[in-house]
C-alpha cells in the first residue's frame, strides 16, 4: 500500500504540473518549423541504417509502437516479433529481462544510446533496469542483426541495438501519461518540449515514476526516471546540446531458478500444476504484533546518471565534425546471502512452503557472538556493489568527396573505473559479521547497514563505502580504451557500398584491496606467485574490418551482402581469471568471422526481406552464472551440500548459421498483416575448460572432482550463460485493423521452438552427457491482443489516447528459460545397491523412476531448474498530449 499511496501522490503532482505548463504553453506565441534539437545534433554519430542502401539486416521500432504496445513489459520484449530475437523476463524482477540475437546474449550485442556504447567495459553486460526511462524518451529503436553499420570498434557479434532518444517529436508541447496493470503496477509521467526559440535555444524534459510488483511473488519495485536536454543552435554551422538522464530504482528479485518439482510441490492449490509465481529467494519473519512480513534475500538497486555534451560543427557543405563528451557515475549493486550459521547456509532454512524461515535464521544468529567467534559464523544479507565512474569522448569527421564518394574518420576513447566490494545490508538478527579475508588488517566486525531502498540522486555518483565496512571481497577494475575508426562509402545509381575498419587498445588493471601488497601468494597461498595490490595495466590490441554492398535491381527488388572479421579483446575476468591478481598465461583475443547475404522486396502493398547468415566465434571466454554445485560437507545431510555459484569457461568455439524472413502486407488502408520466421543452427565446436566458484568468489571443489574440469561441448547446441535459454526457431504473425479513424485493434501470435537450456558446467564433464547434448525445452505458442483509441479535441494539438493490452491471452503455461540439463534417466544412470540386507537392482530403480508421473513434466525431468513465463497479464494507459 505504501507504493500505491506514493503513486497517487505522484499522479496529483504530475497532473497539477501539467496544468501549469499547459497554461504557459497557451501563452507562448513563438512559432518554429525547425528540426528538433536532437535530430540536428545527434545524426552524425548514430549510424542509422537506411532502407535499400545500407547492406545490413535491420528492423526499426518507432515511438508510437513502443507507447502503444509495451505496457508493463520489459523494453526489449517489444522486439520479440523481430527475426532471430528472443527476449524474456528471466527471473521476473523489474528490469531483469534478458535478450538474445542470432543466438548471442546481450553482452555480445552492442547496445547504444544515440550512438554511444553502454555495454559494461569490464564484462560487456547491459542491465536494462538501469535504463527503464528509455521507453519514455526513445523515438526510434533500431536493431541491426549481425555486423551492423556502426563505425565504432565495437564487437557486435550478435547485432546492434541503438536507442535514439526523442528525434521525431520535439515539436513544442507536452504529454501526461498514466499507466496501470496487474500486481498493482502504476506508472505516471510528464514530458514537455519548449520548441526552438528565435535565438536557437530549445529544451526538453521528462519525469516519471513506476512502482508496484510483477507477476512473480515478492517482486515489489520502485523506479524513477528523469531526462533533461538543453540545446542551442548557435549558428547554421554550430549546434550544441547538453543531456542528463537517469533511472534510480530498487526492485526485489528472483534470481534462482527453482526446480519444476518445487513449482509443483509448493503450489498452494495442490492440484499438480506448477505455481508459476513461485519465488524461492525470499521468506517470512514474524513481527512483534504476530503478523508475518516478507523479507527479500535477493534484490537489485542502481542509479546510472548519464551526462552528454554534443557538438555538431558543419564546416562547409561537404564537411562535418560531430563530437560527444559523456560521463556516467553509476552507483548500486545486488543483494544476497553471506556466511553460515548453525553449520547451515541460507538454503538450509527453507520452510514447508518453500520460503526462507527468517524466524529460525534470526534465532540462530542471535545465539552467536561475532566478536568472539571465527569468521563466517553468522548469516547475513550482503550487498555486492558494482559501481563505476565512466568518461568518454566520441568524435566523427565526415567528408563528401563528390557525388559518389564520402568518408568518415574518428576516435572513440573511454576511461572506466569499477568498484566491486560487499557491505552488510541486513544482519538477520545478528549483532555483526566478522570479516577475516582482508589480509591488511586484523579481523573486524561489521555492523553498519546499507539500505538498498535508499536511492541515489547524485548525478556525479557520490562516495563509496569505507574499507572498514567492506566484507567478502574488495577489488576494483580500471579500464582504458583507445580506438580509431574509418569508413569509406560509395553510392551511384542503384549501387551503394562501404568498407569500414577500426583499431583499438584496451588496457585492464585489477586492484585488490584485500591482498597484502608484495606478500600474498596466488593462486596457491604458499607456493603461488607473489602478487601486488595493483596488477599494472595489461594492454590488448584489437581490430575489425567489414564491408558490404547493396544493389537495387529496380524499384521493387534489392540484394545485399556483407562480410567482416573481428579480433576482440576478452573481458576483464578472462585477463585476470579466478578472482586472482595473476595474469592469464594463455590469454588470447577472441576471433569472430561473419558473412551475410540478403534480399528485399518493396511494393505499395508488400514489404519483404530474406537474410542468410553465418558467424563463427573462436577462443570465447564465458562466465556461466546461477549454478548449483554439489559440494562435500560433513555437516550436511548425506555429506553433500548445495552451493550457489558460477563457472568461468574458456576455449569455446561457436558456429551460428541461419535464415530469416519478415514481411508486412497491407491489402487495404485499414488492414495490415505482419509476419516473421527465423531458423537457426547454433552449436559448439571442440571442448572447453571450466573453473567453479561460489557467489562470494570462493573456489568450489565439486564433490568427487576438482575446481577445474574439461567440458565436452563438441556438437552440443548453444545454450545461455546464466539461467537463460536460446531458441533456434522463432515465428510470429500479427494483424492490425483500423475500422475507424484513430482506432487500432491488433493481435499477435508468436511461436518459439528448438529452445535449448543454458550450459551447465557440472553436466558436460563427461562424454556421455556430451552425446546427449543440451536439454531441449518444450515449444510454445503465445497470443497477445491490444487496442488504442485517440480522442481528438477542437485544438488539433490536443488529444487523449486510451489503450489496453493483454499479454499471453490464453494463460499458456510454458518454460521461457532453463538453467540445467538433467535428461530423463536410463537404466545406466542407476546402480544396484544393498541396504539392510535387501538388494535393489538398477532395473528396479529405473522402473520405479520411469513409472512415477511426478518425475516428469511435458517430457522433461522435474529436477530441472527453470523459469516459467508469466501467465496472463494486462496493462492499460491514458495520456493527454498538448
Amino acid at each position: 500500500m505504501k507504493l500505491i499511496n506514493k503513486s497517487m501522490l505522484t499522479v496529483l503532482i504530475t497532473l497539477s504540473t501539467a496544468s501549469v505548463y499547459y497554461a504557459q504553453e497557451t501563452q507562448d506565441t513563438v512559432k518554429t518549423k525547425s528540426k528538433d534539437i536532437e535530430e540536428v545534433i545527434l545524426q552524425g554519430v548514430t549510424d542509422i541504417a537506411k532502407d535499400r542502401k545500407t547492406p545490413v539486416a535491420a528492423s526499426t521500432i518507432k515511438a508510437a509502437q513502443i507507447i502503444e504496445r509495451l505496457g508493463n513489459q520489459e523494453l526489449t520484449e517489444i522486439l520479440n516479433t523481430t527475426p532471430s530475437v528472443y527476449a524474456t523476463k528471466s527471473g521476473g524482477g523489474f528490469g531483469d529481462g534478458g535478450i538474445t540475437m542470432r543466438g548471442f546474449e546481450s553482452r555480445n550485442i552492442a547496445v547504444m544510446v544515440n550512438g554511444m556504447p553502454v555495454n559494461d567495459m569490464e564484462g560487456g553486460s547491459v542491465y536494462f533496469s538501469n535504463w527503464t526511462g528509455l521507453a519514455d524518451v526513445t523515438s526510434i529503436m533500431q536493431v541491426q542483426r549481425g555486423l551492423g553499420s556502426s563505425k565504432l570498434g565495437i564487437a557486435s557479434v550478435g547485432g546492434t541495438m541503438n536507442f535514439i532518444t526523442r528525434t521525431a517529436d520535439m515539436k513544442k508541447g507536452g504529454v501526461v501519461r498514466l499507466g496501470v496493470g496487474n500486481n498493482d503496477y502504476l506508472k505516471t509521467s510528464f514530458a514537455y518540449n519548449t520548441g526552438k526559440s528565435d535565438n536557437g535555444w530549445a529544451s526538453s524534459f521528462l519525469m516519471s515514476r513506476t512502482a508496484g510488483g510483477t507477476y512473480i511473488e515478492n517482486t515489489d519495485f520502485e523506479s524513477y526516471a528523469y531526462y533533461f536536454a538543453l540545446g542551442w543552435e548557435a549558428s547554421k554551422k554550430h549546434n550544441f546540446q547538453f543531456t542528463l538522464t537517469s533511472s534510480p530504482q530498487w526492485h526485489d528479485q528472483r534470481t534462482f531458478a527453482p526446480t519444476i518439482a518445487n513449482y509443483i510441490n509448493f503450489n498452494p492449490d495442490k492440484d499438480g500444476s506448477p505455481y508459476r509465481q513461485y519465488n524461492s529467494d525470499f521468506g517470512y519473519k514474524t513481527g512483534a504484533n504476530g503478523d508475518r512480513y516478507a523479507i527479500a534475500n535477493r534484490s537489485n538497486y542502481y542509479a546510472k546518471p548519464v551526462m552528454m555534451v554534443n557538438w555538431d560543427w558543419t564546416m562547409n557543405e561537404k564537411s562535418k565534425l560531430s563530437t560527444v563528451l559523456y560521463m556516467s557515475n553509476g552507483r548500486g549493486g545486488g543483494t544476497g546471502e553471506l556466511g553460515r550459521v548453525a553449520n547451515k547456509g541460507i538454503t538450509g532454512f527453507y520452510d514447508t512452503t518453500g520460503h526462507f524461515d527468517y524466524d529460525a535464521i534470526f534465532a540462530a544468529n542471535q545465539a552467536v557472538n561475532p566478536n568472539s567467534s571465527t569468521g563466517n559464523s553468522t548469516l547475513i544479507r550482503r550487498a555486492s556493489i558494482n559501481s563505476h565512474n565512466w568518461y568518454g569522448i566520441l568524435a566523427n569527421f565526415q567528408h563528401k568527396v563528390n557525388d559518389n564518394w564520402s568518408f568518415s574518420v574518428g576516435t572513440d576513447d573511454r576511461y572506466y573505473y569499477g568498484y566491486h566490494y560487499q557491505v552488510a545490508s541486513d544482519l538477520y538478527g545478528a549483532t555483526g559479521y566478522r570479516e577475516t579475508k582482508n589480509a591488511n588488517v586484523a579481523p573486524y566486525v561489521v555492523s553498519n547497514l546499507y539500505d538498498y531502498k535508499k536511492l541515489s540522486w547524485n548525478p556525479f555518483g557520490g562516495s563509496t563505502a569505507p574499507l572498514t565496512d567492506q566484507v567478502g571481497y574488495s577489488n576494483d577494475g580500471e579500464v582504458l580504451w583507445y580506438s580509431a575508426f574509418a569508413q569509406a562509402e560509395y553510392s551511384k545509381d542503384n549501387l551503394s557500398a562501404f568498407i569500414q575498419g577500426s583499431v583499438s587498445n584496451q588496457s585492464y588493471q585489477r586492484i585488490d584491496n584485500f591482498v597484502k601488497d608484495g606478500v600474498t601468494r596466488q593462486p596457491n597461498p604458499t607456493t603461488g606467485q607473489i602478487v601486488n595490490t595493483k596488477t599494472g595495466f595489461k594492454d590488448l590490441f584489437g581490430y575489425n574490418i567489414k564491408g558490404g554492398a547493396n544493389y537495387n535491381i529496380n524499384d521493387y527488388h534489392n540484394v545485399f551482402a556483407n562480410i567482416g572479421y573481428y579480433s576482440k579483446q576478452p573481458f576483464m575476468n578472462s585477463v585476470y581469471p579466478s578472482n586472482y591478481q595473476v595474469l592469464n598465461p594463455t590469454l588470447t583475443n577472441e576471433k569472430i568471422f561473419s558473412a551475410e547475404i540478403g534480399y528485399g522486396f518493396r511494393s505499395p502493398k508488400l514489404t519483404a526481406n530474406v537474410n542468410l547468415y553465418r558467424t563463427e566465434w573462436k577462443d570465447r571466454w564465458l562466465r556461466r552464472g546461477n549454478q548449483v554445485f554439489n559440494v562435500a560437507d560433513p555437516a550436511a545431510p548425506g555429506g553433500i551440500a548445495q552451493v550457489n555459484g558460477y563457472s568461468e569457461i574458456s576455449g569455446i568455439t561457436q558456429l551460428h548459421m541461419g535464415v530469416e524472413v519478415d514481411a508486412v502486407y497491407k491489402p487495404f488502408h485499414f488492414l495490415e498483416f505482419q509476419g516473421m520466421l527465423s531458423y537457426g543452427d547454433y552449436q559448439y565446436k571442440g571442448n572447453a575448460t571450466g573453473s567453479n566458484f561460489d557467489d562470494n568468489n570462493n573456489p568450489v571443489i565439486v564433490a568427487g572432482n576438482s575446481t577445474t574440469n574439461t567440458l565436452y561441448l563438441d556438437g552440443v547446441k548453444v545454450g545461455g550463460s546464466s539461467s537463460n535459454s536460446i531458441p533456434q526457431v522463432t515465428a510470429s504473425l500479427g494483424t492490425t485493423v483500423r475500422p475507424v479513424k484513430d482506432l487500432n485493434i491488433y493481435g499477435t501470435w508468436r511461436y518459439v521452438g528448438k529452445l535449448y537450456s543454458s550450459i551447465d558446467a557440472a553436466t558436460f564433464t563427461t562424454v556421455a552427457n556430451q552425446e546427449r547434448g543440451s536439454l531441449q525445452l518444450p515449444d510454445f505458442n503465445l497470443f497477445d491482443i491490444g487496442a488504442s483509441f485517440k480522442i481528438r479535441l477542437k485544438n488539433t494539438a490536443q488529444y487523449f489516447t486510451v489503450g489496453a493490452n493483454v499479454y499471453n491471452l490464453f494463460d499458456t503455461t510454458y518454460i521461457a528459460d532453463g538453467a540445467t540439463n538433467n535428461f530423463v534417466k536410463n537404466v545406466g544412470d542407476f546402480t544396484t545397491s544393498t541396504t539392510g540386507g535387501v538388494t535393489t537392482t538398477a532395473q528396479q530403480k529405473y522402473d520405479a523412476y520411469i513409472n512415477n508421473p511426478a518425475n516428469f513434466y511435458k517430457g522433461i525431468d522435474t529436477s530441472n531448474r527453470v523459469f516459467f513465463g508469466f501467465g496472463r497479464t494486462w496493462a492499460a494507459n491514458l495520456s493527454f498530449n498538448f
